[in-house]
C-alpha cells in the first residue's frame, strides 16, 4: 500500500510538472515560432516588393509622368500575386500611387481603421491581423535609391495564401509537438530516478517512524511496570482510549498523538521515588501533592521532543477535571483538550476495574456506576455516554488478556494509525528495552 501511494504521488507530480512545463516552454516556444511565422511573411512582401525602385530617379516627388506609369504598372503587377492593396507614397507621405483588387471595399474599410504613423528612422514595420479568416501582414516600407536616400514608402497588404500557411503551421506545430515530447521523455526518464531517490529518503523516514514508535513503547512501558510490574495497564487504557477516539471521529494526527499520550500519560513517575509510587495504602496529602508533581515532571521529560508535541496534551491534562476541580491548571469544559479528555475516562475506568497497592479490583457493573457518578464532575458527559455504549465489549475482550495479546492488540492500533509498515511485532523490544529501563531507573533512584 505504502509503495502504491509513493508511485501515485510520484507520478501526479511528475504529470503536474509536464502540464505546467508545457504550458510554460510551449507558450514560449508557441510564441518564438509565430514570430517566425510574421519574419517568413514579411520576407515574402518584401521579395515580391523588391524591385519597385530599381533603377529610381532621386525623387519619387519630382519623378517623371513616365516613372509613375512604370511604378504603377509594377505595383498592380503585386496585386496580381499575393497582395488585397498596394500604395507608394513619396517621402512627404503624399500619396503617389494606389491600386486595389476589385472588390475590396471591406479591406479597404478595415485599412482605414487600422490608421498607422510613417517611421521615423526609415525602418521597416508590419502588423499582423485575420480578416474573414484569413491571415493578412500589413507591411510598410521604406524604398530607398541607390545611394542609401529614402525615396518613399510601399504600403501593402500581404494575403498569405493557404497552403503557404498550413506549410507554417505545419513547422509551428511540429516544433510544439517536438518541445511537448521532449518534456514528456524527460518526465518519463526522470521517474525511476525520484522514485529511487525517495524510496531511499522513505526508508530512512520509515525507520526515523519505527524509532520514534518504539521509543514511545519502551518508555510508556518501563513507568508502567516501576507501577504496576506490568505493561498491561498501559496497554489496556491504550486500547480503551483508541476505541473512544475513533467513535467520536477522532483520527490523523490528532489520533496519533491520543496514542503517543497514552503510552506516556505517566512517564513524569519515572521521578516519583518508589515509597510514593508504590505505598500499599492510600496517599497522605504531603504524599499526594508529591504524586501530582508527575505531570510537571512528565512535561518537562518530552518538553524537547517535537514529535511528543501532541502527546503533551495528555500528561499534562489528564488529571484535569469536566467542573475544573482538577490539577495542575483546573482547566475546565471543553477548555481540556480533546485527547485529555477521552483518556481521562479510559484511564480511571482501568484503575477502577484493575488490581492497585491499596484496593482490589471492582466489577465492571460498579466501576461504570461510579464513572456514571462523575458525569458532568469529572467527565465530559458526551464522551462518557459514548464510551458507555462501547464498554462492556471491551471490557470483555481485554480485562483478562495477557500481555501477548494485548500486545498483538496494540500492534494492530499502530499499524493502523501510524504506518501499514509496522508490521513487526513490538513484543520483543518492548520487553527487552522496557526491562533495561526499570533496572536503570531503579537503580538511579536507590
Amino acid at each position: 500500500m505504502a509503495n502504491k501511494n509513493i508511485h501515485k504521488i510520484v507520478l501526479l507530480r511528475l504529470v503536474l510538472a509536464w502540464f505546467f512545463l508545457s504550458i510554460t516552454i510551449g507558450g514560449v516556444v508557441l510564441y518564438v515560432e509565430t514570430e517566425k511565422i510574421d519574419q517568413i511573411v514579411l520576407d515574402l512582401a518584401l521579395r515580391e516588393s523588391a524591385d519597385l525602385v530599381d533603377e529610381s530617379p532621386t525623387s519619387i516627388s519630382n519623378a517623371s509622368p513616365e516613372y509613375i506609369a512604370v511604378l504603377q504598372t509594377k505595383t498592380a503587377e503585386l496585386i496580381k500575386n499575393h497582395f488585397s492593396v498596394a500604395e507608394i507614397y513619396d517621402r512627404n507621405h503624399s500619396l503617389i500611387v494606389h491600386v486595389n483588387r476589385p472588390q475590396s471595399a471591406p479591406m479597404e474599410a478595415e485599412l482605414d481603421r487600422r490608421k498607422h504613423k510613417f517611421p521615423l528612422r526609415g525602418e521597416q514595420q508590419y502588423e499582423k491581423f485575420y480578416f474573414d479568416e484569413r491571415l493578412y501582414l500589413q507591411v510598410l516600407v521604406p524604398l530607398h535609391a541607390t545611394t542609401g536616400a529614402v525615396l518613399g514608402y510601399f504600403e501593402g497588404v500581404y494575403q498569405v495564401d493557404d497552403a503557404t500557411l498550413r506549410d507554417i503551421k505545419a513547422q509551428v506545430y511540429g516544433t510544439l509537438l517536438l518541445v511537448l515530447a521532449v518534456i514528456f521523455c524527460v518526465s518519463v526518464a526522470l521517474y525511476p530516478i525520484i522514485i529511487s531517490l525517495n524510496k531511499n529518503l522513505y526508508l530512512l523516514s520509515l525507520e526515523l517512524l519505527k524509532g520514534n514508535v518504539e521509543l514511545m513503547s519502551v518508555l510508556g512501558s518501563a513507568i508502567a511496570k516501576r507501577d504496576n510490574d506490568t505493561n498491561t495497564h498501559n496497554y489496556r487504557v491504550t486500547i480503551y482510549a483508541v476505541h473512544l477516539g475513533e467513535a467520536v471521529g477522532v483520527a490523523g494526527e490528532t489520533m496519533r498523538d491520543l496514542i503517543a499520550g497514552a503510552f506516556l500519560h505517566d512517564v513524569g513517575k519515572i521521578g516519583i521515588s518508589d515509597t510514593v509510587l508504590l505505598k500499599p495504602a492510600r496517599l497522605n496529602e504531603e504524599e499526594m501533592d508529591r504524586m501530582h508533581e508527575h505531570v510537571l515532571l512528565g512535561i518537562d521529560i518530552v518538553r524537547e521532543a517535537g514529535w511528543l508535541r501532541g502527546a503533551r496534551k495528555i500528561i499534562e491534562f489528564h488529571h484535569e477535571k469536566y467542573d475544573g476541580s482538577g490539577y495542575m491548571r483546573k482547566l475546565k469544559g471543553e477548555q481540556i483538550p480533546l485527547n485529555a479528555r477521552i483518556f481521562a475516562i479510559a484511564d480511571v475506568f482501568d484503575a477502577l476495574t484493575s488490581n492497585r497497592p491499596y484496593k482490589e479490583p471492582f466489577e465492571y457493573d460498579h466501576a461504570m456506576k461510579l464513572l456514571k457518578q462523575d458525569s458532568g464532575t469529572h467527565f465530559d458527559p458526551h464522551l462518557l455516554e459514548v464510551f458507555t455504549g462501547l464498554a462492556r465489549p471491551l471490557y470483555e475482550a481485554i480485562h483478562d488478556a495477557g500481555e501477548d495479546e494485548l500486545e498483538k492488540n496494540l500492534d494492530l492500533m499502530l499499524i493502523k494509525h501510524f504506518h501499514a509498515s509496522l508490521n513487526r511485532p513490538l513484543s520483543a523490544t518492548l520487553k527487552r528495552l522496557g526491562s533495561r529501563l526499570r533496572e536503570s531507573a531503579s537503580a538511579k533512584l536507590g
